[in-house]
């Protein structure tokens, strides 16, 4: 098998963080393309450099060389959920889901409700790890409800996932779903939000995993400073 995962600027791009952090820490080898941001307009390089890749024009996606379309191209697979379910099938010896029927069934749940969920989160506290913005974690804490709701819901779900686990993980050991919250993990210390106890344990856990180890000094050496990606700074 040979894979190529398209991603964009590791140091904003929350969605490729996922299948990069997943197939990385659980050793599955791949070549990375990074397309970099410039715009998300139709006439970005961005987009073009998407354009016959991958169908929807986002980041990630991944190619699998092995498996040939119609057109003789490499199978491309896009979405972060059906990038981690093909990977699963590819490779079973990974165990990248839990193992335990009931335990897999709550990992995809908790999957698909970060998948579709979190907005307020997600918009007011942008992925942004080179950046260290407390004071702006602070005020928007302070004024904006949903984003407290949101957090209590994250709070409250990996709380139950840790109980039931043991930890240090959600479900002990590395999991689809650890990968799948690590961006989230990375807006939690951008913004400085205070932790419970547990959680703080969590997200100290998912941060010492060397593929997130890897994907921060990536996105620390960056020098892109993009402004629409920026909403709360001028300059780096």
């Amino acid at each position: 098998m040979s894979y190529t995962l398209l991603i964009g600027n590791k140091n904003y791009s929350s969605w490729s963080m996922r299948p990069w952090v997943l197939m990385t820490q659980a050793g599955i080898p791949f070549m990375e393309q990074m397309v970099r941001f410039d715009s998300f307009g139709p006439g970005s390089t961005f987009k073009q450099a998407l354009a016959g890749v991958s169908p929807t024009g986002k980041v990630p996606a991944l190619l699998d060389d092995s498996q040939r379309t119609a057109n003789g191209q490499p199978l491309a697979v896009w979405d972060t959920l059906s990038i981690a379910e093909y990977l699963a099938e590819r490779h079973p010896d990974k165990a990248l889901w839990p193992t335990a029927m009931a335990a897999r069934a709550l990992a995809r749940s908790a999957c698909a409700e970060m998948h579709s969920g979190f907005g307020a989160l997600r918009s007011h506290f942008p992925m942004n790890i080179e950046a260290s913005l407390p004071d702006v974690g602070r005020l928007v804490l302070r004024d904006q409800a949903a984003v407290r709701a949101d957090l209590q819901r994250l709070f409250t779900l990996w709380q139950g996932l840790l109980a039931a686990s043991a930890g240090p993980l959600l479900f002990g050991t590395f999991t689809v779903a650890d990968a799948y919250f690590a961006p989230m993990v990375m807006r939690l210390k951008t913004y400085g939000v205070p932790l419970p106890v547990d959680v703080q344990a969590y997200t100290d856990a998912v941060c010492a995993l060397p593929g997130v180890q890897a994907w921060m000094a990536d996105a620390r050496q960056e020098a892109d400073f993009l402004d629409f990606e920026e909403p709360y700074r001028l300059a780096r």
